[in-house]
């Protein structure tokens, strides 16, 4: 084949991809002082939010008691930069793609407010995930520190992202908190939707295959391992067909519960305090308080 033949498949295939039939619903037109948001932004909004909720532990790993004040100030700073300038392109492109406009202009003054607003609300992030390291070194024998849980166990990546995307997700911006949990879905396999509710001291042992969906209600206390699906049953449709969002649909976990490997629980039900749920268990009613639920033995096992 020629030079010149390939020239020709090249041009159709330019042809036919910048048809607008083609690409309808799958591009976006850039406007000036209007992005999208960056992943690598967003990505370092992460490592920076995560190297003040734990110092040392992320980002630079030389911090002292003398520096440590210098340190978060610095990345204070940088955090609010970079996320003022994420939560503007949050703002335009929920504009774009609902057309509800939240806010009275995605301007930088109201993407400042917001990005303020967020980090006003770090230390108390801290100390809930602080509760989050304990459940995780209290709920495992093999754990032999809260260093190695903060260093070494994919919750805590996980539920960090979660809580930092769960506090843009309330205030009501759009896309970023989605893109901040599935980055930790990527990193960890754990898939926790930003509108999930979950209290304090929760953990995950093991955790890859997690998913937990955006109307879960999960109380405190709360232990899940490996597999765990809390899901839904159903899409209602309204009277064109369409999917009806925006409802519960999720399970409620309440205080105490605990759910074994693999177990799928559908739809929203209520698993009552102090249940436990055992492995491969399908679940789409309700459980009682304190209850146990688990498979009928085999008589071979």
């Amino acid at each position: 084949m020629s030079p010149l033949d390939y020239t020709h498949i090249l041009t159709k295939a330019v042809d036919e991809l910048s048809d607008s039939q083609s690409y309808q619903g799958l591009f976006h037109q850039h406007k000036e002082g209007e992005p999208l948001p960056s992943g690598k932004s967003l990505q370092r909004i992460v490592e920076l939010a995560r190297s003040i909720l734990f110092p040392g532990y992320f980002g630079n790993s030389t911090i002292n008691s003398q520096t440590i004040n210098y340190h978060i100030g610095v990345n204070i700073e940088e955090l609010f930069e970079l996320l003022t300038d994420q939560i503007q392109a949050g703002l335009c492109f929920g504009v774009e793609n609902s057309g509800i406009q939240e806010y009275e202009s995605p301007c930088r003054a109201t993407s400042a407010k917001l990005a303020a607003e967020f980090i006003s609300h770090l230390p108390e992030m801290r100390q809930i995930l602080a509760t989050d390291v304990e459940a995780a070194y209290y709920g495992d024998p093999a754990a032999t520190c809260f260093g190695e849980i903060i260093c070494c166990y994919p919750i805590i990546r996980a539920i960090t992202n979660y809580r930092i995307a769960h506090e843009l997700y309330k205030l009501n911006i759009p896309l970023i908190p989605r893109i901040i949990t599935e980055m930790a879905h990527s990193e960890t396999g754990i898939d926790i939707h930003p509108g999930a509710q979950i209290g304090h001291h929760f953990t995950i042992d093991h955790g890859t295959g997690v998913v937990i969906g955006a109307t879960c209600i999960i109380g405190n206390n709360v232990k899940l391992y490996q597999g765990v699906t809390l899901g839904a049953k159903s899409f209602p449709l309204d009277d064109d067909g369409n999917p009806i969002k925006g409802i519960p649909r999720h399970p409620i976990l309440e205080d105490d519960v605990i759910v074994y490997s693999n177990a799928t629980i559908l739809g929203r039900i209520t698993i009552g305090k102090g249940a436990t749920i055992g492995g491969n268990i399908w679940g789409t009613e309700s459980v009682e308080p304190g209850a146990r639920i688990v498979q009928r033995k085999s008589k071979d096992f």
